[in-house]
């Protein structure tokens, strides 16, 4: 009789919930003002602007100037199946958001499960007391349960008859532990989450900055072996910088995607002032670890962010221009590696790198197109490429596979090469393997059975690393004098 006296009760009593961080992984501001600046970068003068007439109108404003499918927002699955549930029940729910009537609107017809929706209009920021106010006036003192997540939210749990946090900050985590609050979903914030979003495990690809110091035989100088180990986290951390700021340009496509929809970013689980933070810190210590390396090498590194940034963006999108900007890209890598160390580069390493990462780059696109389901001849969705150009791709991958092979035996029979090892017929045995790796990979893109990122795969895979690990010891063998 109790229990059934309980649960009517709790039927009468409306149970309310946040927007931003609670029922969503993300903040609706946040993302669309991110979303907006990316798609015209001098819209920042503008929302510098209407910071100044207040929240309530910068989020108006944003709003106002992007047109986001409810149905692509990150929603947090546990708060949606507990409103379901309660809805079910014979329960109330409200939508009380400090999100604007355009976001709010969207999400109440996307969910389909809100009596009441409560949110910032061009004059109220409906958040902190403001929204206490409306849901004590509404309700009533203790006359609603709220689901909330942040700071701003301990106003309203201390008006409601029961409060439920969800993914807290430290303020709201500090008033929940203080009263006895119900955390249904601890907030995730750890290092692994932030060396998930630097895709540290790109930073591999920047080995080639070691590159000049192999090939010039000195490896065992101390000081240029440092110039280099600084070079690395250098490149290293410009390229998570890029990593991140691509994050925050494709979050609705991401959230699309089988595998991307996981990154922090893109799952919500890392917070979008958190992540342009992280970047912010990550270029000013690529900048920082430049000024310790030779003048030239901070030219390269700018080079290079205006180059990502700029593939990020635009050049991804543009036939062919996108897959010889990757071939650079990697190239760009042995030419920081050089600049790091005040070294030349020869005419043979640039063609050779330059043939070698195009088959790679190429592999890439040709996996992505393998993967399109649409009809033949449709365009892939964001890219210049059609399904008719399939064999295209494969045709100009395998020709530039022949063509690294060919400018490395013609640099292992210059007599640039005769000079600089003392036995260069033992670098010989590279062409083919050159071509055996190249050749390998291409037949396993056929096959369905590639990954998506062709380098990532190289230094995964146990026979390309004992190809490599061969190829490195036919090289240093060739440098050394017989006895």
């Amino acid at each position: 009789m109790d229990d059934n006296k309980a649960r009517s009760e709790q039927r009468d009593v409306p149970l309310c919930v946040d927007l931003d961080g609670t029922l969503l992984k993300t903040d609706t501001l946040w993302e669309s003002l991110v979303a907006l600046i990316m798609r015209n970068p001098l819209l920042v003068f503008a929302a510098a602007l209407w910071v100044l007439r207040g929240k309530a109108a910068l989020k108006n404003e944003v709003a106002a100037r992007t047109d986001r499918d409810p149905a692509s927002w990150p929603y947090r699955a546990e708060i949606v199946d507990l409103l379901t549930r309660e809805k079910q029940n014979g329960r109330r729910i409200v939508l009380a958001t400090g999100a604007p009537k355009k976001v709010a609107d969207g999400v109440a017809k996307q969910l389909g499960l809100f009596d009441v929706v409560l949110h910032t209009t061009p004059d109220t920021n409906l958040t902190a007391s403001r929204k206490k106010r409306a849901l004590v006036e509404r309700f009533g003192e203790a006359g609603f349960d709220y689901i909330g997540d942040s700071g701003d939210d301990i106003a309203v749990f201390e008006s409601a008859r029961k409060a439920i946090v969800v993914a807290p900050d430290r303020a709201a985590h500090r008033w929940a532990t203080a009263h006895g609050a119900e955390i249904a979903v601890e907030r995730e914030v750890n290092a692994r989450l932030l060396l998930k979003a630097m895709r540290v495990h790109q930073w591999l690809k920047n080995a080639l900055l070691a590159v000049p110091l192999v090939l010039h035989h000195e490896l065992l100088n101390i000081s240029l072996l440092a110039s280099v180990i600084v070079a690395f986290f250098s490149f290293s951390f410009a390229a998570s910088f890029v990593y991140i700021l691509n994050d925050l340009a494709d979050l609705e496509n991401d959230r699309l995607h089988h595998r991307k929809k996981e990154r922090p970013l893109a799952s919500g689980r890392l917070a979008i002032p958190s992540g342009m933070g992280l970047a912010c810190v990550l270029l000013a210590a690529s900048l920082a670890l430049a000024l310790l390396l030779p003048l030239v090498y901070m030219g390269v590194l700018l080079i290079y962010i205006a180059a990502t940034t700029a593939y990020s963006f635009v050049l991804k999108r543009k036939l062919l221009v996108d897959v010889f900007t990757l071939a650079g890209l990697f190239t760009l890598r042995i030419i920081a590696g050089a600049a790091a160390i005040a070294s030349d580069l020869s005419f043979w390493l640039l063609a050779f790198s330059i043939f070698f990462f195009l088959s790679l780059a190429l592999v890439k696109r040709y996996v992505e197109l393998s993967e399109i389901t649409s009809e033949e001849g449709s365009k892939k969705l964001g890219r210049g490429y059609y399904a008719v150009d399939f064999e295209m791709i494969g045709q100009a991958g395998i020709s530039s596979a022949f063509g690294a092979a060919l400018v490395l035996a013609l640099y292992v029979n210059s007599d640039e090469v005769q000079q600089m090892y003392a036995m260069p017929l033992l670098l010989w045995p590279l062409c083919p393997m050159i071509v055996y790796m190249l050749l390998r990979i291409w037949m396993l893109a056929r096959r369905g059975q590639m990954h998506d990122d062709p380098v990532v795969f190289i230094i995964s895979d146990w026979r390309s690393q004992l190809v490599a690990a061969v190829g490195a010891i036919l090289v240093l063998a060739a440098a050394v004098n017989p006895l």
